[in-house]
């Protein structure tokens, strides 16, 4: 076993105006077995030997209040800990029971957490006779926190480990505090044997000021390091969550206009082949919404994605006698969920049935139809609870859907409000929910956050349920509070809300792609007749940051899965206590998606950068073979086509070099596959459309095939003529042809490059 130690020194931090000091310290001397672990290790990591703790897992941080003993005090046993507090020191270390290994304790001036406008900095020195072979995990327990989502910055040797975003109600008003355990991976290539520095640090949000500080703070309960018994399988990053959205055409139809664009968000947004969830509201009531859903769900399997379905209309629904649904309305989920059912990895009971005046006891029956017979047909289905609004009785405030002479917001008027209603509901479902948009997520009254505390009675490590937050984001009248100084108050208020979901929610998914005043992108089109590769970014105006950068730089840095890969940062002086993110992960070592069995052959390299100046990082990644690699690079850019480039012929050998210079808050991600010897069986694009331009040309367009990086572009001259090769190894999903003559005829196809697999044929004069 390695032996653990600690070393002591008072390191002087600077803050803006303020001094501030921090104590390196700890104390673990410890010969410990796994069996003595307290603490259940994640599922995404194996917990091994710990190498230091800090206080005692008692929902208290009182521990912490004036460690300033002597230095180098022993504790030889567990028993001898209440003579140390006699001469004035109170244990920071956490002690199993009748062990007689050795304690070394450190002095110290430990905080109970830290306040940027305080003690905004702890750094925390150690000692590794060897570097753990699989890495270590970081732990803390949050015992309270302020509602603007702190940040908590994790380095190791001066190198960023992660941002931990931390979820707090403090100063909504909310009667219960919030408390929840978060981890962090941290790679062996962050460790060095002899002494190592874990520095603590708050972070403000990337658009504000020091008017901020105030409001970024916590306190813990207790903070460990443990070594790794086994290679990560997941690069841990606060907690695991996953995220995605909605594509539509014209906010209803899951037509072909939504499937041809729905690979081009998943990848732009850095979503795809990681397992996240989109929401597929195809709708019972509406005509024509679900032409081409079957299509819309293989695309997302496709790309390892999973779903979250709402599917019946309940506002016309009337119970039978002994409170279940009609035969009309089972039928329609039968058939919906026989067809679909093996797609389907989540089901959403209702929608803000408060807000569209729904009646509790039919979403109470919808819940016993899924957990029943839907159950029977689909066994892997999660039921969701409603997407909740919060919405209170209509004499407190107008809901939709009004006829007749009494109004009301649902049935009993204003259950959504009421925590005791909604609790029947969360008894029969697998997840809750919560709809946040703006800084509701924190209001006492309406917000997700706080009123799920008062759903649960409170929290204990997160929320009782598991929740899967079907709609957040903001419109565009939503600013970020002022009080927090930001620059760029549109841009804040997405990032804090993004941030908040991260920090409490375990699913999360943004309202829509095209969505007229909530949207990711430019909307007023059919997507139908768009090319989605010219798909444009919808923008803030004074020059912010747009929702689709903030939610890609997020989502890299938190929403990409799979087994880490090994990387080394090649200039550690350039990015020394820089918050860049490096997240390299191998999508093939994550588990089928239940159901559909989905799965994923990508290698994603992300670069993401959390500083407000822009930042040149170097870094070499190891892949898990030799060979030539090939795929995409999605990086800064207004439109699709300028966000993203082909990437072709990167020798490993196995090891990959990247350089990026990332601007403020940019973000950029690789995604890589092994180049096959054989690509004849590649697949063919579809879509080829061809229409005459300027200057005499044609202009060939197509909609890019999955793992495909070029195209052969091949073209016969009259109706009966020979394909001949006009054009070969073509990047992206356009071409001119500038060789035609005007009066004639041609018919073009497009293939992956030396492919068997050959589009369609697409005409012009």
């Amino acid at each position: 076993m390695m032996k653990k130690w600690l070393t002591h020194r008072y390191t002087p931090v600077l803050s803006g105006l303020l001094g501030v000091v921090a104590i390196a310290l700890i104390a673990w001397l410890i010969y410990y077995t796994p069996s003595r672990i307290t603490e259940q290790p994640t599922d995404k990591v194996a917990a091994s030997s710990p190498v230091w703790k800090l206080g005692q897992r008692d929902d208290s941080s009182a521990e912490f209040k004036g460690v300033v003993g002597r230095d180098n005090i022993n504790i030889p046993t567990a028993s001898a800990s209440t003579e140390s507090s006699a001469k004035g020191v109170s244990s920071a270390t956490s002690i199993a029971e009748n062990t007689t290994a050795p304690v070394l304790l450190s002095s110290g001036d430990i905080p109970p957490g830290l306040n940027a406008s305080t003690n905004p900095e702890l750094s925390l020195q150690y000692k590794l006779d060897q570097v753990p072979p699989n890495g270590v995990i970081f732990r803390v327990r949050i015992l309270d926190a302020g509602k603007a989502v702190p940040q908590m910055a994790v380095f190791s040797n001066h190198q960023l480990s992660g941002i931990i975003q931390i979820a707090g109600v403090s100063g909504t008003g909310s009667a219960y505090n919030y408390k929840s355990n978060y981890e962090l991976y941290i790679p062996k290539e962050q460790l060095q044997s002899g002494v190592n520095v874990l520095k603590l640090k708050t972070a403000r949000c990337l658009y504000c000021s020091s008017a901020e500080d105030k409001n970024v703070w916590w306190t813990w309960d207790d903070l460990s390091l443990e070594t790794l018994a086994s290679p990560a399988t997941e690069p841990i990053h606060g907690k695991y969550i996953l995220t995605g959205t909605n594509v539509n055409n014209k906010e209803f139809y899951y037509d072909q206009g939504a499937v041809k664009h729905l690979p081009y968000v998943l990848k732009w947004l850095g979503i795809a082949y990681s397992g996240n969830v989109m929401r597929v509201t195809c709708a019972s009531n509406v005509s024509k919404a679900c032409t081409d859903v079957d299509d819309y769900y293989h695309t997302l399997k496709q790309y390892n994605m999973q779903s979250s379905a709402l599917y019946l209309y309940t506002g016309d629904i009337k119970l039978q006698k002994d409170g279940s649904l009609p035969e009309t309305a089972k039928q329609k989920l039968r058939d919906y969920v026989k067809k679909y059912g093996s797609y389907l990895q989540y089901y959403e009971v209702d929608n803000e049935p408060g807000l569209f005046n729904r009646s509790k006891a039919v979403d109470l029956a919808v819940a016993q139809w899924l957990n029943t017979e839907g159950k029977q047909l689909v066994p892997h289905l999660k039921t969701v609870a409603p997407g909740w609004a919060y919405w209170p009785k209509y004499s407190t405030k107008a809901c939709k859907n009004q006829a007749g002479g009494t109004h009301k917001c649902g049935d009993p008027d204003g259950w959504e409000r009421d925590p005791a209603q909604r609790k029947q509901l969360e008894d029969v479902t697998d997840l809750t929910n919560g709809h946040a948009y703006g800084e509701s997520y924190n209001e006492e009254g309406g917000g997700s956050f706080v009123q799920n505390l008062k759903t649960f009675g409170g929290s204990s490590n997160g929320l009782a349920k598991k929740m899967l937050n079907t709609e957040f984001g903001t419109n565009d009248t939503h600013r970020d509070n002022p009080d927090y100084g930001a620059s760029q108050p549109q841009a804040a208020a997405f990032d804090r809300i993004m941030r908040s979901q991260i920090g409490f929610a375990d699913i999360f998914i943004q309202h829509a792609a095209f969505y007229e005043d909530y949207t990711l992108f430019k909307t007023g089109f059919d997507l139908q007749n768009h090319n989605p590769a010219s798909t444009e970014i919808y923008p803030f105006g004074q020059g912010q940051d747009s929702r689709v950068k903030i939610m890609r730089r997020l989502s890299l840095a938190y929403a990409t899965h799979g087994k880490p890969l090994t990387y080394t940062v090649l200039n550690p002086e350039d990015t020394k206590d820089k918050l860049v993110y490096v997240r390299a992960v191998d999508t093939s070592k994550l588990k089928p998606l239940a159901g559909s069995g989905a799965t994923s052959n990508k290698l994603l390299v992300n670069l993401v950068n959390f500083e407000d100046s822009a930042q040149t990082i170097r870094v070499r990644v190891t892949m898990p073979k030799a060979g030539v690699y090939i795929g995409e690079r999605f990086g800064a850019g207004a439109t699709y086509s300028q966000a993203r480039r082909s990437i072709s012929g990167l020798k490993a050998s196995p090891a990959l070099d990247f350089e990026e210079k990332l601007g403020p808050g940019e973000s950029v991600q690789y995604i890589l596959e092994l180049k096959s010897t054989d690509q004849s069986t590649a697949s063919a694009p579809t879509g080829v459309e061809a229409f005459p331009v300027q200057d005499g040309a044609v202009k060939i367009d197509w909609l890019q095939a999955e793992g495909v990086s070029s195209y052969d572009i091949l073209r016969a001259d009259g109706t009966d003529g020979a394909y001949q090769v006009i054009a070969s190894q073509v990047a992206g999903s356009t071409y001119t042809d500038r060789t035609v003559k005007a009066g004639s005829h041609y018919a073009y196809k497009v293939r992956a490059t030396g492919g068997t697999q050959v589009s369609r044929a697409a005409e012009v004069a």
